[in-house]
């Protein structure tokens, strides 16, 4: 199962390499995103009740996906052995991005040197700030920081939760990827303090990223080729808002030797300059590698997994052997 994980995975980044993101009108994520903004209305005109609808929407929502998802394996296997392979890669490869990530920093990178109001425009892709009074060097930073905290959402956290199941059910495996990218979704569209219906939705997406967001910072210091700077990042990991999107930007900001600020909200390794534009362009060179990193942790894991479950059913196997002699 090992070897069908890695084949799988390898399909999902193929595809990822090739086309990029579908168009929104034909994407998933995006029609989850209307069955969010449905449920993002005042349900109650108590604060208290407001939130306790928000629990609800945080236990059921991601659950969608995640059960068309497994569907949709379980559909294909019906239909030739393969199918479940392929629907499992395209489950993978719609719930993780990696080249339109890459593609846009480095278009909003490139943009600061004489264009900055295309940078501006370019760089709502990436942030929800207003751009219009940022200089070249904070729409560096901000395409950088999204760079960063974009690796851990869009691509390690629905990776390994995907790896971690595969060997044992690819159906699950599917499943856990959706609902994860679910859980990603309703926070960055609900989990805002204005917000009480998202407060759920924020909690859980804390918990389900500290492992992600964690192995990511690690994943970029490899990447740059040193290690320590996720030792540095920990000044500074925690001091934005989120106690998760702290660890891989902080991170490549110490890799990077970069200031990376978002004003009046936080400053990373404040002791350092704005990005310039070779270190924007590094940075996307970092977080590309960082990828490729992450990549390889995920098929670890689906061997240690797949090795688990072997060793696990071995005895059981043996057991059976000697009744039935």
């Amino acid at each position: 199962m090992a070897l069908t994980t890695l084949a799988i995975v390898g399909l999902a980044f193929s595809l990822d390499l090739l086309i990029g993101e579908p168009p929104t009108a034909v994407h998933p994520v995006a029609w989850f995103g209307r069955l969010v903004d449905v449920l993002d209305r005042p349900w109650s005109d108590d604060e208290r009740r407001q939130r306790l609808v928000g629990v609800a929407v945080a236990a059921l929502a991601p659950l969608v996906p995640a059960a068309v998802a497994a569907g949709t394996v379980l559909a294909a296997a019906t239909v030739h052995p393969m199918g479940a392979g392929i629907a499992a890669g395209l489950v993978l490869f719609l719930t993780t991005s990696l080249r339109t990530l890459l593609e846009l920093t480095e278009d909003v990178v490139a943009a600061t040197e004489a264009d900055l109001e295309r940078a501006r425009e370019r760089v709502r892709g990436l942030v929800g700030r207003d751009a219009s009074p940022l200089s070249a060097g904070e729409l560096r930073s901000a395409a950088v920081e999204s760079a960063a905290e974009n690796l851990a959402d869009g691509l390690v956290a629905t990776l390994l939760a995907f790896a971690a199941l595969a060997p044992i059910s690819l159906p699950a495996a599917a499943a856990a990827a959706a609902w994860v990218k679910g859980v990603n979704t309703l926070d960055s569209m609900l989990g805002y303090p204005s917000k009480p219906l998202g407060t759920a939705s924020a909690r859980l997406d804390d918990l389900v990223m500290f492992l992600p967001a964690r192995i990511a910072a690690a994943a970029i210091a490899l990447a740059a080729v040193d290690p320590l700077a996720v030792v540095r990042a920990r000044r500074w990991a925690r001091v934005p808002p989120s106690p998760n999107s702290g660890w891989p930007m902080a991170t490549l900001a110490c890799a990077l030797a970069v200031r990376l600020e978002k004003p009046t909200v936080y400053v990373l390794n404040p002791d350092a300059e704005l990005p310039m534009l070779a270190d924007g362009e590094r940075a996307v060179a970092v977080v590309g590698r960082a990828a490729v990193v992450s990549v390889i942790v995920a098929v670890a894991l689906a061997v240690l997994v797949s090795g688990s479950a072997a060793a696990s059913i071995a005895p059981r196997i043996a057991e059976v052997s000697v009744g039935w002699r």
